[in-house]
């Protein structure tokens, strides 16, 4: 399965840390960002996926998320 959602991170570092943050709930995972999209990207594939989980993560951290359509 693969999700994408429509963020508002700018940094890499940013994206960076949240990838990791990702990770430590979705192990398995194959997660990244195109920063280069006006959308600023983030895209997990997974055989398992919360959408609030990843949402409320990125929320935590100051950040805006949502699934994109």
């Amino acid at each position: 399965m693969i999700e994408v959602f429509k963020t508002n991170v700018q940094e890499a570092a940013q994206s960076e840390m949240i990838v990791g943050r990702l990770l430590e709930h979705f192990p398995d995972s194959v997660i990244n960002f195109d920063l280069e999209d006006c959308d600023k990207i983030l895209r997990i594939h997974s055989t398992e996926i919360s959408n609030h989980k990843i949402i409320e993560l990125l929320n935590s951290h100051g950040f805006h998320c949502e699934v994109l359509l």
